[in-house]
């Protein structure tokens, strides 16, 4: 007879944790409202290119949260990350979501706003 952490354990085995994505630079410095604006832009427009509307709005919610919410958020609705900085997941279903990192983290040449 096995407990309830073994078989917590073997659930949590195949789901891959997630990391907040490495440093990394854009081609050129940005201010952050122009990060907003890419940003709204990629949610925006994001779902006409294939998947479903609910793994979308997960994905936004885990990407603005905090990196332990963010878990929850992924594991809840069901997301399979295969990128452990979220560039990459997919659904049930099979659908690729491919994410930018300009949604899930700052780039080091942000410029600083005054």
């Amino acid at each position: 007879m096995g407990c309830v952490c073994s078989k917590r354990a073997k659930e949590d085995e195949g789901k891959k944790k997630i990391r907040k994505p490495k440093p990394w630079k854009h081609s050129g410095p940005i201010t952050r409202a122009q990060l907003t604006q890419m940003r709204e832009e990629f949610w925006d427009t994001a779902p006409h290119y294939g998947g479903r509307r609910e793994i979308w709005d997960a994905l936004k919610a885990a990407a603005e949260a905090e990196l332990s919410f963010a878990q929850t958020i992924i594991d809840t609705a069901g997301v399979i990350v295969q990128s452990d900085d979220l560039t990459v997941c997919y659904d049930e279903r099979g659908a690729k979501y491919e994410l930018p990192k300009y949604v899930l983290s700052a780039p080091v040449n942000l410029i600083r706003d005054n």
